[in-house]
């Protein structure tokens, strides 16, 4: 996997040879993104089995890797979904042989990672359909290819506009305190040749004012079944903004992040990552070195405030509960 934290300045590849390895690289947002680290915990939890030499205790094997992947993170509901296939994988297949059922977690992985580059670009060709040309759209954080297996759920509808020939302008958010916007999304759209404007996170509102900016759109980590939405901390002002100022704010996801066991939002777990992240930027520190640091890595923005989410079965529009729940089933009506 691509070293994210070296990016842009260096691209770093991780060869990841035991599943302790894949979970501290999640951890450690070597990888990132909830598509990608769910792919990554499905290829993790296969390496791990394939370190087994002997079928006694298998069971217990398998529950202590699965239990170590499942702590990495606690938001995105992509690593769980991910990991639960592989356990019903495992419990189907347990009987078989060990290089078989070896060989079985593998094919379940590289099929989890085919179905996400699906599922992307599924998003992509319906997601398209709402950019017009000429539009100037602004994203926070990144959802693209390094965010997913491939193509990216918010980059992706992006890159599928501009694929049909569209002149489009993008504006990127920095993202802080981790700066996704500015080294990742600028980097994947600077190397597709897609016009990028870096902006720091409290320009959005005066750029919205100004009419500079045509509409929103980002991806998500779990969504609950009324709609409400956890993304990268950040998301939810603009959220406000674009209501305010009469812009369109589009979240777009794979239905495996759409968590229907959860009514809303407010039962969304957040994740509160290391104070340094906020206190340095890299190496180095940008405040006073033991001030008291808060860095929820997530908020919600609630349902009311998206115009439509974007899903590789079709778009969804208020009320969420409703017709989330039918794509689910239909596909697109």
């Amino acid at each position: 996997m691509v070293d994210q934290r070296k990016l842009p300045a260096q691209e770093i590849y991780v060869e990841c040879v035991n599943y302790e390895q894949v979970a501290r690289a999640i951890e450690k947002m070597v990888i990132r993104g909830a598509p990608a680290i769910g792919v990554a915990a499905a290829f993790g939890l296969a390496l791990g089995v394939a370190k087994v030499e002997k079928k006694e205790n298998l069971e217990r094997d398998f529950d202590r890797i699965f239990g170590r992947l499942k702590r990495t993170r606690p938001t995105a509901l992509n690593l769980f979904w991910a990991l639960e296939r592989m356990r019903d994988v495992f419990a189907k297949n347990k009987n078989l042989s060990l290089p078989k059922l070896k060989a079985r977690l593998v094919r379940e992985a590289l099929k989890i990672e085919k179905e996400d580059i699906e599922a992307n670009r599924k998003i992509g060709k319906f997601g398209k359909k709402l950019i017009k040309d000429g539009d100037a759209i602004l994203t926070h954080c990144n959802a693209g290819e390094l965010a997913t297996a491939g193509y990216g759920t918010a980059l992706g509808v992006i890159r599928a506009a501009f694929e049909e020939g569209k002149k489009i302008e993008i504006f990127a958010d920095e993202t802080r305190p981790f700066l996704q916007g500015a080294r990742l999304t600028c980097w994947e759209l600077d190397k597709d040749g897609i016009s990028v404007t870096l902006i720091t996170d409290n320009m959005a509102g005066w750029l919205m004012q100004k009419r500079e900016i045509s509409l929103v759109i980002t991806g998500a980590d779990r969504i609950a079944r009324n709609g409400d939405a956890a993304n990268k901390i950040g998301t939810y002002p603009l959220a406000i903004l674009a209501r305010e100022h009469g812009l369109p704010f589009y979240i777009a996801v794979p239905m495996n992040t759409i968590d229907f066991s959860l009514s809303n939002g407010s039962q969304i777990p957040i994740e509160e990552r290391p104070p340094d992240e906020v206190r340095k930027v890299g190496t180095i520190c940008i405040t006073l070195p033991d001030v008291k640091v808060r860095n929820p890595a997530f908020d919600i923005t609630p349902a009311k405030y998206i115009s439509a989410i974007i899903t590789d079965k079709g778009i969804a529009r208020p009320p969420y509960i409703k017709s989330l729940k039918r794509i689910k089933k239909y596909g697109a009506v």
